[in-house]
């Protein structure tokens, strides 16, 4: 079953049983995923990388908001966002740890013969697409730094 059928499935399932917060993020995935589509002009569905850079952002924008909120002592304000995250979240693949992220960025380090910080976009582009969707940005930037200086 396709992201966008299980995302159809969870809505339904979010409207019977009255969950506004799971509603409110499951549709801003399926709008996501819509305004994707029509942005490419495909006709096809997305492949599963552009699927999980979606939810990816859409759980970044969230965890970002709530960090703000919380910077302001909105808990209020900031809960909201943070389920919503945890919904969204059900639908991407289970992140890396950070061990298994060093050692990709090692190997990478290795491969290319990267020394210090100058060679940083170098890994940062290898190791990236390599990872997607299953490690954040901001992890793999924080540990190619730390290994690279």
């Amino acid at each position: 079953m396709s992201l966008q059928e299980d995302i159809m499935t969870a809505l339904k399932e979010a409207m019977k049983a009255k969950d506004q917060t799971a509603l409110t993020a499951l549709r801003a995935v399926k709008s996501a995923i819509l305004l994707a589509q029509t942005e490419t002009g495909a006709k096809e569905e997305l492949t599963e990388e552009q699927e999980l850079k979606i939810l990816q952002k859409l759980v970044k924008q969230r965890k970002d908001s709530a960090a703000i909120y919380l910077e302001q002592g909105r808990e209020d304000l900031a809960a909201p966002e943070l389920a919503e995250a945890e919904v969204i979240n059900r639908f991407l693949p289970e992140a890396m740890s950070e061990e298994a992220i060093a050692q990709v960025v090692i190997d990478t380090i290795r491969k290319i013969g990267a020394e210090g910080m100058k060679d940083m976009g170098k890994v940062m582009g290898i190791v990236s697409q390599e990872l997607a969707g299953k490690a954040d940005g901001k992890t793999i930037s924080n540990i190619v730094k730390a290994k690279l200086s």
